[in-house]
């Protein structure tokens, strides 16, 4: 046992060690195409699939609430219809404080509250990916807001993570699922209300869209409602195939595989400790 924790615990360490000798961009497209699956939001859509030509250029994805109107904004490098114009520090800021270079509030769609715990390099390195892509001119619909933005802070996860935190394993693996905002479905109560204290990854709330209905998994480590009777690798399955352990293809939004498949085997490791420690609710 003390040599698999070794061998685990130098995993970690070769993995961080990775990341950092990553240039920047290289780095920010891991965390991108790798964790944060940005394409769900900001990529335009035909059919249901993704048009990769327009990569992060907005607009086919609609949020119609009675607060807002809003749809995925283009974050592409076009000076004029995306962030092109816009400073490393104005970027950073939409990222963590859900702000608008012109000082609006972001919708909550935008999951600016999992990305308060990136860290420093993280950040850095997110904003030199998203400048690296190429940019795309399309104007997306302005946002029509009709209520103040209210925003639920994720527990642990209100401020920058320290490198010294990333060489934890299940610190490392809830800071790779914060900033893959699985508790902003995960977390919410039947009514979509965000509820970190009592539903923290129960789940619950109906998905409706052109593909069906789907209720959000309990990822807590409950033996018989969650995934405490699960295999690591039957989670790690989960993550990266889309499959449930019974063979169930996921729908989406769940079906992340596309994603999650890129991740290190270090960070899936990381990722599934930390499914492991959430604590039990039925």
């Amino acid at each position: 046992m003390i040599r698999i924790v070794t061998v685990c615990a130098a995993a970690l360490v070769a993995a961080a060690g990775s990341a950092v000798a990553a240039t920047p961009i290289e780095r920010g497209s891991y965390l991108v195409n790798a964790v944060m699956a940005c394409d769900g939001c900001h990529t335009p859509r035909v059919k249901g699939e993704f048009v990769m030509e327009k990569r992060f250029s907005g607009g086919s994805q609609l949020w119609d609430t009675p607060a807002y109107t809003v749809r995925g904004s283009n974050i592409t490098p076009d000076v004029d219809t995306g962030i092109g114009a816009w400073s490393d520090g104005e970027i950073k800021r939409a990222l963590t404080e859900g702000v608008h270079r012109h000082g609006r509030p972001l919708a909550p769609q935008m999951p600016f509250p999992f990305y308060k715990i990136l860290t420093a390099g993280d950040l850095d390195a997110i904003v030199a990916y998203l400048r690296s892509v190429p940019p795309v001119r399309n104007e997306v619909q302005a946002p029509v807001y009709r209520a103040a933005m209210k925003v639920e802070p994720v527990p642990g996860a209100t401020k920058p993570f320290t490198d010294e935190d990333m060489r934890d394993p299940v610190k490392r693996g809830f800071y790779l699922g914060t900033i893959g905002h699985c508790m902003e479905c995960h977390g919410r109560r039947a009514d979509r209300t965000p509820d970190y204290k009592n539903s923290w990854g129960k789940g619950g709330f109906v998905f409706t869209d052109a593909w069906g209905s789907v209720i959000t998994a309990n990822i807590t480590s409950h033996p018989n409602s969650g995934l405490g009777g699960w295999t690591d690798a039957e989670i790690r399955r989960a993550l990266t195939h889309g499959v449930s352990r019974d063979g169930r293809t996921f729908k989406p939004p769940m079906a992340r595989q596309a994603y999650f498949s890129r991740m290190t085997d270090a960070d899936l490791d990381a990722l599934v400790g930390w499914v492991r420690a959430i604590p039990p609710i039925e």
